[in-house]
């Protein structure tokens, strides 16, 4: 394979691999494939008189020898370096499931749900499947009817044309299920924008407007109870086994407690041991051995562990999820991280969980409102229907859809207040912990708890703008002429001034709220700065303690050590102990009021300054006492 090296001025030297350029220099190369066609010349761009020192290697192929690598090696010269490394290559990630926390969801998807299509538009769309619990409330001033339907019977209600009588329908829907978003979003033509906001679980707090409806999407907190089904066996047992404690040992309460703890992981250890099976299943998950469940006591969960929504794109057949917590609510896939939150979480201790979950609202220009909820539809419904069902209520004469939502707003701002206290409590008694005897390990506590404070006001200061935005779109119209054009479907949906004036309610119960929340998470902050400057403080004092001892005792170490040498002639050791502490103890007390005459001055300071005050008040008393005479 010859290799052609041409100058500038355009001549060629043949040979075995030797070029020769301007100023008598030349390299071997090796034989490397080249197109043969290229081949140019260059020049310099300053001068073209004279020669560029630029130059180019025209390589002939010949491809009717092989090229072996020894070859090729064997070839280069050593002015010739070899590259050893390659670049890095990268590769797209493709499968998003591991990264994504919405099921089925693909970069450059259509946006949005079609409800006209079977599959919403989206071949890759999860099916989201759960028995659905639909109320229907129709009412007017005069009278009101409430009807319950499932997945398969909401259809043909809707079908049916609306009675004259009815005013206001309100359209509750406990569960997400495809079926029922798809039968409402192509009744009530609501925007494929919005559906897929109900179908994911996982959105900001807001309110859009669209030609026909508004929607409104937040997040409910309530307080729940964590139910164990062995807590009722374990209790009884626990109870004769730490009575004689309680009765014999001056144990505090923390202590009983910890003991029952102890006591009940104890007996929870043994019963998996010796109870059931394992399923071999949560060894192929990674999820390690857990008893398998009987169906039958499945269904005597209590309602914590047991409710379903069918969330995650799960059918009917298949068990729902549990309610989502503070902790797993917009949390990461990583589900280690979520169950240890979980375990210590603040209200552990309590028996109480946080439970959050998405509600969706619509208000069309028909006058309907339409309400999703994933669990917790039941909570909101029942005081509003009982609301509804007087006839003297606001809620009930206005027949008005916007103050509906209010009212469903309302319901959901209470469901908070609970939780506020109960946080209080729990930084009450942190705090009496704090003050008694401060510890690191407290710190855990008061982190995990700050951590879901922020999660609490994470979700309520939104609210607190979505209220806000809602009493900015309110109509100018008086109030009777605004009720007609709420029954009219030719106007979008309205806000009116009397639902304007109740919203400034919810509005400072957000704002209670949100100031209790900072001022806990305040008080937590503050208990972390005392425990740290407490445990400093403390180590100062030992430090002080120490060097004070050390300042006693060094003059007394080198007394006894310069006693304590092997002289020859040392007549002073025949002179007795009382010599030894006739020069001790001037040494000791001098050594003491150099080495701390800072502390003793300011000691001396401080003690006449307060009888100086001392002496103040004295004087004003006794000045006082005169006048009133």
């Amino acid at each position: 394979m010859p290799i052609e090296l041409h100058d500038v001025d355009g001549g060629a030297s043949g040979g075995a691999g030797v070029g020769h350029v301007h100023g008598s220099q030349s390299r071997d190369f090796a034989n490397m494939p080249s197109d043969p066609s290229s081949q140019r010349s260059s020049v310099d761009p300053i001068d073209s008189g004279h020669p560029s020192p630029h130059v180019h290697y025209a390589l002939n192929l010949d491809t009717t020898q092989p090229l072996n690598r020894v070859d090729t090696e064997n070839a280069f010269s050593p002015g010739i370096r070899r590259r050893i490394t390659r670049a890095a290559t990268f590769r797209t990630v493709s499968d998003f499931e591991d990264f994504s926390e919405r099921p089925g969801w693909r970069p450059g998807a259509e946006p949005g749900v079609d409800p006209s299509k079977p599959d919403g538009g989206h071949g890759s769309m999860t099916t989201l499947r759960a028995p659905c619990d639909i109320t229907v409330v129709d009412f007017s001033e005069d009278h009101i009817e409430k009807t319950l339907f499932h997945n398969e019977t909401l259809n043909e209600f809707l079908d049916k044309p609306q009675p004259p009588w009815v005013k206001c329908r309100w359209i509750n829907v406990n569960g997400l299920s495809w079926d029922v978003i798809q039968t409402l979003g192509h009744h009530k033509n609501l925007h494929r924008l919005a559906i897929e906001d109900i179908m994911n679980t996982r959105n900001r707090t807001k309110a859009e407007w669209y030609p026909t409806h508004a929607f409104i999407v937040l997040t409910l907190q309530k307080l729940v109870r964590r139910c164990n089904p062995d807590d009722e066996h374990s209790d009884s047992d626990e109870d004769d086994a730490t009575s004689h404690i309680s009765s014999r040992s001056a144990f505090s309460g923390r202590r009983v407690r910890h003991i029952k703890r102890a006591l009940r992981r104890m007996n929870k250890f043994f019963k998996e041991r010796t109870g059931s099976a394992t399923d071999p299943s949560g060894l192929e998950n990674g999820d390690g051995p857990y008893p398998q469940k009987d169906p039958e006591d499945e269904q005597k969960l209590p309602p914590f562990e047991s409710q379903t929504t069918g969330l995650s794109g799960l059918s009917e057949s298949e068990p729902g999820p549990e309610y989502r917590t503070l902790q797993g609510y917009h949390a990461s896939p990583n589900l280690a991280w979520t169950k240890y939150m979980e375990k210590n979480s603040a209200l552990a201790s309590k028996k109480l969980d946080v439970a959050c979950e998405q509600v969706s609202m619509f208000i069309t220009n028909d006058n309907t409102i339409i309400s999703f909820f994933e669990q917790s539809a039941q909570d909101i419904e029942e005081p509003i229907v009982s609301r509804l069902q007087t006839n003297d209520t606001i809620t009930r004469q206005s027949c008005d859809a916007s103050m509906v939502g209010h009212a469903i707003l309302d319901a959901i701002i209470d469901l908070a207040m609970p939780v506020t206290t109960c946080y209080s409590d729990v930084i009450d008694d942190i705090e009496l912990d704090v003050l008694n005897r401060p510890d690191i390990s407290q710190t855990k506590k008061l982190y995990i708890v700050v951590s879901e404070i922020n999660k609490m006001h994470s979700f309520i200061t939104p609210i607190t703008t979505l209220i806000q935005a809602l009493r900015d779109h309110k109509t100018d119209i008086a109030l009777d002429t605004a009720m007609q054009k709420i029954l009219d479907p030719k106007h979008p949906a309205i806000i009116t001034t009397q639902t304007y004036m109740y919203l400034g309610d919810v509005l400072d119960h957000c704002v209670l709220i949100t100031d209790a929340l900072d001022k806990l998470k305040g008080t937590a902050d503050g208990m972390i700065d005392l425990i740290f400057n407490t445990i400093s403080a403390n180590q100062n004092e030992s430090m002080k303690q120490l060097t004070t001892a050390t300042i006693i005792f060094l003059p007394l170490t080198f007394i006894t050590g310069y006693f304590g040498q092997n002289f020859t002639d040392f007549n002073m050791l025949e002179w007795g102990v009382g010599f030894f502490w006739q020069i001790a103890v001037p040494v000791v007390v001098l050594t003491i009021l150099i080495l701390l005459r800072e502390a003793i001055y300011d000691y001396f300071k401080a003690l006449l300054g307060r009888r100086y005050i001392s002496g103040l008040k004295d004087r004003s008393r006794r000045r006082r006492s005169r006048k009133r005479r």
